[in-house]
């Protein structure tokens, strides 16, 4: 419980002004994509790494949980304030610092949106690869703590890849500093890796050093259609087999096809088609090249049409229909159970077909797309809660898809993070002498355990 005097304190450090402690004013920050609910006691809106710093002092003084807050786009229950307490947005912090063209860097502070900040880079020519589906309201500072990934992470890789260097709060208040503006660094441990990624549990982000790379000269997107799902994820354990490195190959079954056929625009099949975007980077004439050996892949494994988007707009209107799929899943059913896993490219086809007898044996919808070309594919488990033995059914199933992805040597999340709802299956993939060790990490960056509390594991 915030004490009266603690928030008195609050509005002395921030203003009146940005601060919340009236229910309504506080709900859009009760909740994330999950669509679960804890409400804070207050909300406050710090400007800098100062403030932030005194908040975290009076934080430690009163003993009061502090949640770190991005744009509440996470999939996973990090920016929920399951203990009550303090939400701490970082809308405030939203400035481009610095577009450094001579060193490929950028400085940038938490809270500038992550479509916003490729935009501005590329009109330098330059290039900042992750990207997120929600890239137009999520934020660089939670990408950073989710590690975020993206469709062109196949080729690029995921946002740690481009994290140079961090200044943080940490929970005792301190500021801190730590990586580098360089392309090299190996002073101590790694500690910019290690907050990375953390889920808000180890440090606060104010600001961020990203290495950015030259603006690929041009691009090709295409969508084949496949008579099945086994031919399109077979297709791309070819393209792959080929030494081809496309920038996405993104992967949709014929629920998901369904789901997005109108904003499509096109002549699809009827029936249990699949469907694999993929797009090409890089100089004209290599695009070409790999471009038709792609066809040529496609065709060979049993594609039953390409199309070609002729121009950006096309192309934008192929991804539009891709972005939009998750929120378009609850068509089917009113609630999902979202996992993001992955498992080894080469053992694409034979998970995809495993999903589907999931869903027949349990007599569930189970729509799945996503990342093909790293094999990160978001299972969707599509239930109604209201419906207690469906319901059942699907945890069942759930628990059943995070096996085999174990037992397929893949990982239970590859983006999202584990946060408040992967929570419980965290032990099937890390044994408890690894979740000591981490707990141990807690508790020397956090030794009253006030900061993001109840996330990624149970702490002793």
């Amino acid at each position: 419980m915030i004490s009266k005097s603690a928030i008195k304190n609050l509005a002395q450090i921030l203003g009146e002004e940005h601060i919340l402690t009236n229910k309504d004013d506080m709900l859009p920050y009760c909740h994330d994509a999950t669509h679960k609910e804890f409400p804070p006691e207050v909300v406050v809106f710090p400007e800098n790494a100062n403030e932030i710093s005194k908040i975290m002092q009076l934080a430690n003084k009163e003993a009061f949980p502090v949640v770190p807050r991005g744009a509440g786009s996470g999939m996973s229950g990090g920016a929920l304030a399951v203990s009550g307490g303090l939400v701490m947005s970082m809308e405030r912090l939203n400035r481009i610092l610095l577009i450094d063209e001579k060193n490929l860097i950028a400085r940038v502070e938490p809270g500038v949106i992550t479509g916003h900040l490729q935009e501005e880079v590329e009109k330098c020519g330059l290039f900042y690869p992750p990207d997120p589906a929600s890239l137009d309201i999520s934020t660089i500072g939670g990408n950073v703590a989710e590690c975020a990934g993206g469709p062109r992470a196949v080729k690029y890789g995921v946002t740690r890849d481009y994290i140079l260097g961090l200044k943080v709060v940490l929970p005792n208040g301190d500021i801190l500093g730590v990586g580098v503006e360089t392309a090299k660094g190996v002073v101590g441990y790694d500690l910019t890796r290690l907050i990375v990624g953390s889920e808000g549990t180890l440090a606060i982000i104010t600001e961020i050093i990203l290495r950015l790379i030259p603006r690929p000269e041009t691009k090709k997107t295409m969508l084949v259609i496949f008579p099945e799902i086994l031919s399109a994820a077979q297709c791309v354990s070819n393209i792959i087999k080929e030494k081809i490195v496309p920038t996405t190959i993104e992967f949709m079954d014929s629920l998901s096809v369904q789901l997005v056929r109108e904003q499509l625009n096109l002549e699809l099949p009827k029936g249990n088609i699949a469907l694999l975007l993929i797009e090409l980077d890089g100089d004209q004439s290599q695009i070409e090249k790999d471009s038709d050996r792609v066809g040529a892949i496609c065709r060979d494994t049993g594609s039953l049409d390409i199309h070609v988007a002729c121009d950006d707009k096309g192309a934008e209107n192929l991804w539009a229909a891709r972005r939009s799929l998750s929120p378009a899943l609850l068509a089917l059913k009113p609630h999902k159970i979202n996992q993001d896993v992955v498992v080894p490219k080469s053992r694409l086809a034979e998970f995809v077909m495993a999903l589907s007898g999931i869903g027949q044996r349990h007599n569930l919808l189970i729509p799945s797309f996503g990342h093909a070309g790293d094999g990160n594919i978001h299972v969707n488990i599509m239930l109604n809660k209201d419906d207690k033995d469906e319901e059942k059914r699907a945890q069942n199933a759930l628990r059943e898809v995070l096996k085999l992805v174990i037992d397929f040597r893949g990982t239970i999340s590859g983006e999202h993070g584990i946060g408040l709802s992967k929570k419980p299956f965290i032990g099937m993939e890390v044994p408890e002498s690894g979740l000591m060790l981490m707990r141990g990490i807690k508790k020397v960056f956090d030794p009253n355990g006030i900061l993001n509390p109840g996330k990624i594991f149970d702490e002793i």
